[in-house]
């Protein structure tokens, strides 16, 4: 029998075809867990929320400048629009605090700096606290 006659290439390597089918993903699968899709109503709601938050943190982060609001009374009771405001943008909007000292502050609560206001733990916020206060 000569070998040959079918080919070379199909007896000296493995089909490409099954090498790349067997390491590549599999397709997506359309999830039923998918968000429903919104009205136009609906997204022009969100879209005005959300530009009422970055209004009222935006004014917020103003007054923290002037001074005309406390972080500490923030991080107490944090009004509604803050919850999902990161610490470390609050935080750097208090006069005299820059990144270098925002950073070293958020390590020493172990505090990442993505977190959220809403997302302190209760032992994290009286830390907070603590330092910010010396």
């Amino acid at each position: 029998m000569n070998l040959w006659a079918i080919g070379p290439s199909s007896l000296a390597r493995p089909r490409t075809a099954a090498i790349l089918a067997a390491h590549m993903p599999a397709p997506p699968v359309k999830s039923s867990l998918a968000a429903p899709e919104r009205s136009l109503d609906q997204r022009m709601e969100a879209l005005k929320r959300a530009n009422d938050i970055r209004t009222a943190r935006a004014k917020l982060k103003k007054d923290l400048k002037a001074s005309r609001a406390s972080i500490q009374t923030i991080l107490l009771d944090p009004p509604e629009y803050v919850l999902t405001a990161k610490v470390f943008d609050m935080l750097l909007a208090v006069p005299k605090y820059g990144r270098v000292k925002v950073n070293r502050i958020l390590n020493q609560c172990r505090i990442s700096p993505s977190k959220t206001i809403g997302g302190l733990s209760e032992r994290q916020r009286t830390e907070l606290i603590g330092q910010l206060r010396r």
